[in-house]
């Protein structure tokens, strides 16, 4: 390969910090990587130079004797790569991450299992005070008959002749060897000769699985509640998935929510509005007395402290606010427009007024003003 500087090579400082070393490289990687090029040359070439460059400047001993003596510090200590089967395997970790397949060999392993999701209603009363809800799900669990291998018993599954059992094959691409999952035992590294006649050979059958959610005070629509290991039962040995709860909270007739606040609305007629008003509203533990000042006016909004929803792992509730509505009469008798008109006529009197004028004539008179 030619000499040029690793670090021109990278397209980094020399003072570039070891992520940044690596995220330049895997850029090249993918840049030049030969599935991406095929027949270019060049491309190999550029593709093998950035992997002798990151050999080099991510090993910190390597990188202070080229910093100190340029190639010659490295020279024989980088070992070169003969092949890149030979940069796949030295750098799985960088190759498993941009392509999904570790460089050197591997052995298979088992693949975990899908999540599910299940979508639940809750009642008001359940998402304010928390609940216990029991769940029966349709569920595949692993098959009893053959304890979730898949071959009948008597039997097991057989080493693929195909992969030697590593569940990997590898595929050449001009002078690169890419590894890639068995086509005939996908990726598992074994085969069923003889299925089980229950599951097929699938190692696992339907089931109906009784769960009991646990649904925390205070939740909303949209919360979801994860229940680890519930899901889709992993193949050859694999985890198991999980169980997303997603909640839907029915609304109260009663109040409208805003987030851990309820707001009900309280309607007064306009005397008990003049004169105060004394009222219960219903609060999540039972009525609640509320005091309505004098004057309140039409849209006014009383709080009841603490007495909302509570907040889910918190000590603490949200509020109740009471929404005040001044209702209007629309029929009246006519002794009450006659006591209405009486009121008015009182009220245009502003006797307080009268004071201010007769003070304000009697202190010009004695020449204050």
């Amino acid at each position: 390969m030619s000499q040029r500087d690793y670090y021109e090579i990278l397209g980094v400082s020399r003072k570039a910090e070891e992520d940044e070393i690596k995220r330049a490289y895997r850029k090249l990687a993918l840049k030049y990587h030969p599935d991406h090029n095929p027949g270019d040359a060049e491309a190999e070439q550029k593709f093998k130079e950035a992997a002798e460059a990151y050999e080099v400047l991510r090993d910190p001993d390597k990188r202070a004797r080229y910093d100190r003596f340029g190639h010659a510090g490295v020279q024989g200590g980088t070992g070169g790569f003969g092949s890149n089967e030979d940069i796949f395997a030295h750098f799985s970790d960088i190759f498993g991450d941009l392509f999904g397949f570790a460089g050197g060999g591997r052995t298979s392993r088992g693949m975990a299992g899908a999540d599910l999701r299940y979508n639940l209603t809750v009642s008001f009363a359940q998402a304010a005070r928390g609940a216990e809800i029991n769940l029966s799900l349709p569920k595949r669990v692993s098959c009893p008959e053959c304890d979730g291998s898949g071959a009948a018993p008597g039997s097991k599954p057989e080493t693929c002749r195909h992969c030697g059992g590593s569940g990997q094959v590898r595929r050449s691409q001009g002078f690169f060897q890419i590894a890639m999952p068995c086509p005939i035992c996908q990726g598992a590294g074994k085969v069923i000769s003889k299925p089980c006649p229950r599951c097929k050979g699938e190692g696992t059958v339907a089931d109906t699985r009784e769960l009991t959610v646990r649904v925390p005070a205070g939740v909303d629509t949209g919360t979801r509640l994860r229940l680890r290991g519930e899901g889709e039962p992993g193949t050859h040995g694999g985890p198991a998935g999980d169980l997303y709860v997603v909640l839907t909270v029915e609304q109260d007739k009663r109040w409208v929510r805003e987030g851990q606040d309820l707001v009900f609305r309280q309607e007064i007629s306009f005397v008990q509005a003049a004169l105060g008003h004394k009222v219960e509203v219903p609060g999540l533990d039972g009525p609640l007395p509320l005091e309505i000042p004098k004057g309140v006016q039409s849209g006014a909004l009383l709080r009841l402290p603490g007495e909302g929803l509570p907040w889910p792992g918190r000590n603490q509730r949200g509020d109740i606010l009471v929404h005040v509505v001044v209702l209007t009469p629309t029929r009246l008798t006519a002794r009450q427009e006659e006591l209405l008109r009486e009121f008015e006529a009182a009220a245009e009197e502003r006797p307080l007024e009268k004071v201010k004028k007769a003070t304000k004539k009697i202190r010009k008179a004695m020449g204050l003003d």
